[in-house]
């Protein structure tokens, strides 16, 4: 609730990006899985190995990582996390649980699959170069073998906490920024199964940690003969709807396993090393300081445990605990919840989303629904909740909202700032209210559709305070706050600051990103918001850090000087199009074309188009300009943009609109508005001249595979098609998907038109079908590509289906990357390159 981050809502096929203990998977499990992979391929001859694509894109796999980036609360330094490559398949494929949603390595009581950072640097604003941090590695591990991870900036800046990850255990560490040298703050192993390890306490030199329980034992052993049958019951009366989770409990001995790894200790750690335990141990998922650090916001789960949702509904406690470990409050008690609300704004009833107020010494704020269905009680769908300490009073409200609370951002005792937003129409109204007179009138700020990218006013921008909470960022007389944004319109995105004036709303423009480049603002640098911290990029330079001054006008001052990944692709040309589909939508997209191409000497090229659908609710915001023209490209990971070095055109994320205006649900014509919207794209590459129309495949992930799949189904547009990760039978998610809210039985129709598992029989160009054996993302199991793969087959059609061991939804492994690179480009070269007779054309 309290961050004004846009998170987009994906149940299930977002974008990239069975249960119980999964032995070695490098051993007897892997030899399975891949004798089931070589029955459901046409043979074993199908079998070769991890291949290698081409040596221009294998070579910028394997380049160096650019760092990642962290500023310190002051503005004054900034944290340099040098990133090693891709992990191997043996470290993505290594030992770990998967149970209750979550995935965790029991061996370092942490999350699996982790990449940290291998190597820390500090680099002063002001100017000069940056100091390698010194770090003392635990016995065993070095630079090579440890994972840095979880760093955090203390509330005054003098400090950063981070972890050292090694074979078997999480450390604590913290760095001391003056002298640039990190120190282990004990040998205790840290537990994060459940989540960050530690925070800091407030503008203390302390943190507050979860450390694996001393004395714990061995891990229980799964029973060798079955106790009995596994039974699951309801006993009617309401509906319950859930989504198509993975990773769940199965079985007792999963219980058993869950809990004994869950389980923490809660210590505050001075940075002397000195630990003190709070409280019992627990099932503890969080545990955050109040701003004052004299308390602590702990929030825990128990048994029931539940087969049918993840841990994050299993029976929870919100308790305020004093300094001693003892419990204060209970500020909300939560049961198992498997009757989970259903649709965007539904909501449980009762306190949510509880957190410490930002600017106060300690105070609790949670949003509460009257009723957690879509209706309004006298108007009021919300209420913003505060309780002072001792907690021992009744809560105050500081804000009745129509639409959901979505977030306060803080400023001082008299002004904080509330969102409310209701999903299912796209509004969205920003608030000031009072926090010294709760209950007093708030004043509307704007009201806004998140659709309208051309309208967005921006979002505030926020600073650092002495507890370290993030507050509202305003003037020294507190008149003006400061506002940033994507500044959308016709020619793609300028990011922008505006200066805001609280009182009456006028807005005076600051900066806004030059033409011909990419440059948005990170950090103000000064209260008077006329220095601050920049990252620019252009087609042809790489996104770097520089400094910015507006009132003295002197040139701007760049401050990191990091390389072109891939100057091998410096070469190719972007450019921004737009053109429109037949019903008067207008779209956009992003061309590329490859390093040396000139149209009149080449002629058309083959072409790779690659989208994902969205839903709107208006045809005016579908038809907005989504990115930039001027951002610098690279493809990394599994990119398709990859195809470039092989001769190819790109049209990138041509819009795919799916609209639904009035009582009208977007996917009540999803397969029409996909396919008019895909026609339009293909028509305007060849019509530019780029693109040989006989020779365009398409492709997405996820979300986007569906698409593709739907649209050889249901056009002939393509000579082949790249699916990868999708889900291609909604009756397999039959509570919803995306921002569909019906259910199965709600609008069956919707969900078998929509579905090109049904039309399996009409897709006769081929397809190339690409899953993680291990993919847990909500609604795109891996059985979704198995049985579209088997009705595939059994039509006749052409279709290849690659299953990549041990990869969830976006693939992490070097050598899987570069075999899915290669399994594209083979596709592409084999069914889209080569040029046919006409005749042959159907």
């Amino acid at each position: 609730m309290f961050g004004f981050a846009r998170v987009a809502d994906c149940r299930t096929d977002c974008p990239s990006p069975s249960s119980g203990w999964l032995a070695s998977r490098t051993g007897r499990t892997t030899a399975l899985l891949l004798a089931s992979s070589a029955f459901i391929a046409s043979g074993l001859d199908a079998q070769t190995g991890y291949q290698n694509p081409p040596p221009a894109i294998a070579s910028i796999l394997d380049a160096p990582q650019t760092p990642n980036v962290s500023v310190s609360p002051s503005g004054t330094v900034m944290l340099l996390s040098e990133r090693p490559g891709y992990p191997s398949i043996a470290e993505v494929a290594a030992p770990e649980y998967k149970l209750a949603g979550l995935r965790f390595d029991p061996r370092s009581n942490g999350p699996s699959r982790g990449s940290g950072a291998r190597s820390l640097s500090l680099l002063p604003v002001s100017g000069g170069d940056a100091r390698r941090v010194s770090i003392p590695w635990p016995a065993g591990t070095d630079t090579m073998s440890g994972a840095i991870g979880n760093t955090r900036w203390s509330a005054s800046g003098s400090h950063i906490f981070f972890t050292v990850t090694t074979d078997n255990a999480i450390y604590p560490f913290v760095l001391d920024v003056r002298s640039a040298a990190a120190t282990q703050l004990s040998t205790r192993p840290l537990n994060a199964v459940l989540g960050a390890p530690c925070n800091w306490i407030g503008k203390e030199p302390a943190l507050m940690c979860k450390f694996v329980p001393a004395n714990r034992g061995a891990a229980p052993v799964e029973p060798t003969t079955p106790t009995g049958p596994i039974v699951q019951e309801t006993d009617g009366g309401s509906n319950d709807r859930v989504a198509t989770y993975q990773d769940l409990l199965r079985t007792p001995h999963d219980e058993a396993i869950f809990e004994h790894y869950a389980r923490s200790q809660l210590a505050r750690v001075a940075l002397d090393g000195t630990v003190t335990e709070l409280g019992a141990v627990g099932i503890h998922a969080s545990a955050e300081p109040s701003p004052d650090g004299r308390y602590t916001l702990v929030t825990t789960m128990s048994r029931p445990f539940s087969y049918v949702v993840p841990a994050s509904y299993f029976p929870t406690v919100f308790a305020v605990w004093d300094a001693s470990g003892r419990e204060l409050r209970k500020v909300n008690e939560l049961p198992l919840r498997e009757r989970v609300p259903w649709g965007g704004d539904v909501v449980a009833e009762g306190p949510r989303s509880i957190r410490w107020r930002g600017d106060v010494d300690a105070q609790l704020v949670w949003s509460e629904a009257p009723r957690g269905d879509t209706v309004a009680v006298d108007g009021v769908r919300d209420r913003v909740q505060l309780l002072n300490a001792p907690f021992n009073g009744a809560p105050l409200t500081l804000a009745a909202t129509e639409y959901r609370a979505q977030s306060v951002l803080w400023a001082r005792p008299d002004l904080a700032i509330v969102r409310e937003g209701w999903r299912n129409t796209r509004a969205e109204r920003y608030w000031a209210v009072n926090p010294s007179q709760p209950g007093s009138s708030p004043r509307l700020l704007w009201e806004h559709n998140t659709e309208d990218r051309y309208g967005d006013p921006g979002s505030f921008m926020t600073t650092t305070n002495e507890f370290g909470e993030s507050v509202l960022r305003t003037t020294p007389d507190g008149r003006f706050a400061f506002l940033t944004g994507a500044g959308a319109s016709d020619e793609g995105d300028r990011p922008f600051v505006d200066r805001y004036e609280l009182a009456t709303g006028r807005t005076t423009r600051l900066f806004q990103s030059p033409s011909g480049v990419y440059e948005r603002a990170v950090e103000l640098l000064t209260a008077s918001g006329d220095r601050f911290l920049t990252v620019r990029e252009t087609k042809s330079e790489p996104p770097n850090y520089w400094v910015r001054d507006t009132r003295t006008r002197i040139a701007p001052r760049q401050l990191t000087r990091f390389v072109d990944p891939a100057p091998q692709l410096a070469g190719v040309t972007s450019e921004l199009i737009t053109y429109t589909r037949k019903d008067g939508v207008q779209l956009s997209g992003t061309l590329y074309l490859p390093a040396g191409y000139d149209k009149n000497r080449d002629g058309p090229l083959p072409f790779l188009l690659w989208a994902y659908p969205r839903e709107f609710r208006s045809a005016a915001a579908a038809a907005q300009v989504q990115g930039s023209p001027h951002r610098f490209v690279r493809p990394g990971g599994s990119s398709h943009l990859f195809v470039l070095t092989q001769g190819y055109g790109v049209l990138d994320g041509p819009a795919m609109p799916i609209i639904g205006e009035g009582d009208a649900e977007p996917n009540d014509t999803y397969v029409e508005q996909l396919v008019t919207s895909a026609e339009a794209a293909v028509n305007a590459i060849v019509e530019l001249g780029v693109a040989d129309r006989d020779r365009i495949g398409v492709g997405g992930h996820s979300y986007g595979a569906f698409m593709t799949a739907n649209l050889l189904a249901h056009s002939r547009l393509f000579r082949a098609g790249l699916a990868r990760s999708g889900a291609y039978n909604r009756t397999l998610t039959p509570f919803g998907f995306q921002a569909e809210q019906r259910s199965y039985w709600q609008a069956q129709e919707i969900y078998t038109t929509m579905s090109p598992f049904t039309y399996a029989d009409r897709i006769k160009d081929p397809i190339l079908l690409v899953h993680g054996m291990a993919d847990n993302n909500t609604g795109t199991f891996p059985v979704q590509s198995e049985r579209m793969y088997a009705a595939l087959k059994g039509n006749g059609a052409t279709v290849r289906y690659v299953q990549l061991p041990a990869e969830s939804h976006g693939y992490a492994a070097r050598e899987s990357i570069g075999h899915t690179l290669f399994e594209m480009v083979s596709w592409l070269d084999k069914h889209v390159k080569p040029k046919r007779p006409t005749a042959t054309m159907q």
